[in-house]
């Protein structure tokens, strides 16, 4: 294995990019910001990566403090890897990088989304335009549930089941990412089936409208 070579520069910047900056690594901490994952989540979650290079992104974020493992109580009793409290902070980095990078024409729009992705994409275009109505959905990908609230003047995402949830929206991730870019209205939505809503349908109207993709530079 070659020896990693570092900047050694005296900024922070450097430094992050010493600690984060290999390739696959930033995505493999975007895979954890919304909860824990196995190694075959992971790879799942990261075409193209191959088995050792994500072991060893793995192996190096977590001598730097960035994620750890842990083993789930039985019956699951599978080792996960997860951001630690300092890893976590790195959230706000990918969300605001992701947000920069959507400002490009030049973005595939088209490519491959995942539910992680979008979801977590979702906080980089939020821009509300004026103080929102405090909303909590759930958001039903198959199998994979995942929530956003809307609260503060912020929204935070996370994975798992959101209870008492305003709206619960049922759908594929290219339908909720037609309603983000504002390609598909709720209305037509509902009407064509792309997307099943369990309660406020007020909730669900105001949705879309909680994303504007910033201008081009």
């Amino acid at each position: 294995m070659p020896v990693r070579r570092k900047y050694g520069q005296g900024c922070g910047t450097a430094y992050a990019l010493d600690l984060v900056g290999d390739r696959w690594a930033l995505l493999v901490v975007r895979e954890l910001v919304l909860g824990p994952k196995r190694f075959s989540d992971l790879r799942a979650g990261l075409p193209g990566i191959g088995p050792n290079v994500l072991s060893q992104r793995l192996k190096e974020l977590e001598q730097v403090g960035v994620l750890r493992r842990r083993v789930l109580p039985p019956p699951a009793a599978s080792t996960v890897y997860e951001l630690t409290e300092w890893g976590a902070e790195l959230e706000d980095v990918l969300v605001r990088l992701g947000r920069w990078g959507a400002r490009s024409p030049d973005m595939p729009r088209e490519a491959e989304t995942r539910p992680d992705w979008l979801v977590l994409g979702m906080r980089a275009v939020y821009d509300p335009g004026e103080e929102p109505v405090p909303t909590l959905y759930e958001l039903h990908f198959g199998d994979e549930v995942f929530w956003a609230r809307v609260d503060d003047g912020s929204l935070r995402v996370g994975r798992g089941d959101a209870p008492e949830a305003d709206a619960v929206l049922t759908a594929d991730v290219e339908a909720i990412a037609k309603l983000v870019r504002g390609e598909l209205k709720p209305a037509a939505a509902l009407r064509s089936g792309a997307v099943k809503l369990d309660g406020e349908r007020a909730a669900f109207d105001r949705f879309p409208l909680l994303f504007k993709f910033p201008p081009s530079p």
